[in-house]
């Protein structure tokens, strides 16, 4: 019987107070690792009680840690505490991401800034910070998505981050190949999380046409594959982006 353990394994999960990523943090915690839940401090505090309220139902091995992840020094820090609280790094999963949906006509530069910022940028920082102290044999995996593939209808600037993503993990994974850490992109099509949910519904519905499934994907399908990527299952995977859509697309 193939069992998945990251039992001694500590994990960081960027934008996991909510969401995908909170479902991350869970299944990869039910899995044996450590697992920060890491927010981003919003002024209303409504992030830092959901990242509470994950750490609670998660329970022991969890813990939640603040961090703007388009800031250098924050996301510094979240790592030497990360080290400091569990002696360990040896999986990142970059989630944390933003939608400004606009067309090109419309949207400011603002709008496009942010989304840059976050999605891309905030990897980038996550990634090169965390390279220096993950341990050996290390796993990264990145979240891109189907949008970054084929490119949606007002979503320059979410699609051109996403595209970044994937650019990024394959590069890493070269660089990073000779201490054994792996680099994956996981690219999900629509999961009706938060973020999804914000999509209108009409287009929701000519999206299901696409889809052979018949259906949008569920928090924990994608997360399960984050998992497999992060397990010794997938030891010799790596600059992949997998694709986790219905068969949207191959």
């Amino acid at each position: 019987m193939i069992t998945v353990s990251l039992t001694g394994k500590t994990a960081i999960v960027t934008g996991s107070s909510q969401g995908l990523g909170a479902v991350t943090a869970e299944v990869l915690h039910d899995a044996g690792a450590n697992v920060v839940v890491n927010y981003f401090n919003d002024a209303g505090g409504m992030n830092k009680a959901n990242a509470d309220k994950v750490v609670e139902k998660i329970g022991d091995g969890a813990i939640a840690i603040e961090a703007d992840i388009r800031n250098e020094q924050s996301v510094k820090a979240m790592i030497d505490k990360t080290i400091e609280r569990f002696g360990r790094l040896d999986i990142v999963v970059n989630n944390a991401g933003i939608i400004r949906d606009k067309t090109i006509k419309k949207m400011t530069s603002e709008e496009w800034q942010s989304v840059l910022d976050t999605n891309l940028t905030g990897t980038f920082n996550v990634c090169r910070a965390a390279a220096e102290k993950m341990s050996d044999g290390g796993r990264f995996v990145n979240f891109a998505s189907i949008s970054g593939v084929v490119g949606f209808f007002g979503q320059s600037n979410y699609a051109a981050s996403k595209a970044g993503v994937i650019a990024l993990t394959k590069v890493l994974s070269k660089e990073l190949g000779k201490r054994k850490i792996t680099v994956n992109s996981v690219a999900p099509g629509v999961v009706l999380t938060e973020m999804g949910k914000t999509i209108p519904e009409e287009v929701r519905t000519e999206m299901l046409k696409s889809i052979p499934l018949v259906r949008f994907g569920e928090p924990k399908e994608i997360s399960n594959v984050v998992l497999f990527l992060c397990s010794d299952l997938a030891s010799y995977v790596t600059g992949q982006v997998i694709h986790v859509n219905g068969g949207w697309i191959g």
